[in-house]
């Protein structure tokens, strides 16, 4: 099931998205969009007798988070590399402010601050009910479903402050969406999904999640250990080999398998 956050409008409103995605990702030209009652985190899954075609909305992030999104850094070995570091011993978190979140064809500001703005393609997961100290092999019971983000980064505020907080949390440096899938488990993912990265059509980021190096169970243990996750919160969870800087004019897409396609575009704050 595809939930999304769209407008027809006026205020935000759910709904479950129908129709196939194509090679590319984009859904089918006749997909609809049937409304929900509420949030789905809250209300459940409630259907309402109002459709739309999906090509007359807006779609939005699909989630805001209520109250952080955890950012798992050199997750695949070949970043790290890149990045001219070691893989770490256990995963190696940072916080996005949900500030920072934007959805499908919004427009990533670049900072007046910084020289170089990398995208980061990424999978994401949004957790779906209060949990704490979450058991691995239970990881599921937490996970309302999947989606795609790009874990936008200012590189040289990054190496210059010695620490990430304002080089990955300016404001639109967290795009997710187009939806949240449902219908996926952790194996999926660890059975190999390809995420890729186009900036300007060109292919720059080409990975697969089976090179995760701590699988999203793993993740969801690991992080619950330390705090408290909420409905809604996020956790992104690396991002391939291939990082490179972005400008203003750019257009990038975040795609992954069986979840679809997320572009923004770069413009100057």
């Amino acid at each position: 099931m595809r939930i999304a956050r769209f407008s027809a409008g006026e205020d935000p409103l759910f709904g479950v998205v129908t129709g196939e995605l194509d090679e590319f990702g984009q859904p089918a030209e006749d997909s609809i969009v049937v409304e929900l009652v509420g949030d789905p985190l809250y209300a459940g899954i409630q259907p309402t007798q109002t459709e739309h075609r999906l090509a007359d909305v807006r779609l939005l992030a699909p989630v805001i988070p209520r109250s952080k999104v955890v950012a798992i850094g050199k997750n695949y070995a070949a970043h790290a590399a890149e990045m001219g570091g070691e893989v770490p011993e256990e995963p190696l978190m940072f916080l996005k402010p949900n500030t920072a979140v934007i959805g499908p064809g919004d427009q990533i500001f670049y900072p007046s601050q910084s020289e170089r703005v990398d995208y980061e393609g990424e999978l994401a997961v949004v957790i779906g009910r209060i949990c704490r100290d979450v058991p691995a092999e239970q990881a599921t019971d937490v996970i309302l479903g999947y989606t795609i983000a790009n874990d936008v980064t200012a590189r040289d505020l990054q190496q210059k402050d010695g620490q990430w907080s304002r080089a990955k949390g300016f404001d639109s440096f967290c795009p997710l969406g187009p939806w949240i899938e449902t219908d996926l488990d952790p194996q999926h993912f660890a059975d190999g999904v390809r995420v890729q990265t186009h900036l300007n059509g060109d292919l720059v980021q080409d990975g697969s999640t089976k090179d995760l190096i701590f699988d999203i169970p793993t993740l969801v243990a690991h992080i619950t250990s330390v705090m408290t996750l909420l409905p809604g919160d996020v956790i992104l969870t690396g991002t391939p080999d291939g990082v490179g800087p972005m400008q203003p004019g750019d257009e990038v897409e975040v795609s992954i398998e069986g979840l679809g396609a997320l572009t923004n575009t770069v413009v100057k704050r």
